[in-house]
């Protein structure tokens, strides 16, 4: 079981460590923060630089934190709540298979990082090296909750920005008909 575990580990967490470089740095052909804030800003995102940040470590720090099998439980949480955007924001509008850009890729990563909440990353593991316990159910909801939280606090600020976005648009058209 541990090498099991130590594979989707690394697997997940590598794919997710890309995936934050991808938006932090520009690295594997991704579109660097600038970039990245950029798309960000027109799904709704503000204020979109600091969440490109936060994007991106997110998703490098909690694959980070998965493939090395270390403070397990929230980097699990990072991954879920990133993907609960994922899925809110870009997804869900499109079905649920990934060949239509639906929302079937995200929720086997937020499945799998939830897993390794609930059974803890195995024995081969910094968390098992330190004697940290971060196996069981307490483990596995505590993920769950921080990371669907953070997740429904950061789209309900984006649906609050995109909201204010068009009151003012509104009321500039209202002004200028005037």
């Amino acid at each position: 079981m541990d090498v099991g575990l130590l594979i989707l580990r690394v697997v997940l967490g590598g794919v997710f460590i890309g995936h934050g470089t991808q938006k932090l740095f520009g690295w594997f052909g991704g579109p660097g923060r600038q970039g990245f804030g950029s798309w960000l800003a027109s799904m709704g995102y503000r204020p979109e630089k600091p969440l490109a940040l936060l994007g991106g470590l997110a998703e490098a720090g909690g694959g980070a934190s998965l493939a090395l099998g270390f403070i397990t439980p929230l980097g699990a949480a990072a991954i879920i709540g990133m993907m609960l955007n994922a899925t809110l924001a870009v997804h869900l509008k499109k079905g649920f298979w990934n060949t239509n850009g639906g929302f079937e890729f995200p929720l086997v990563n937020a499945a799998a990082a939830a897993t390794l909440a609930f059974v803890g990353p195995g024995g081969y593991s910094v968390d098992r090296a330190l004697g940290l316990n971060t196996t069981g159910v307490v483990s596995g909801i505590d993920a769950v909750v921080v990371g669907v939280a953070v997740g429904l606090v950061l789209y309900g600020w984006r649906t609050t920005q995109l909201r204010r976005t068009e009151e003012a648009q509104e009321g500039e058209g209202s002004q200028r008909a005037a």
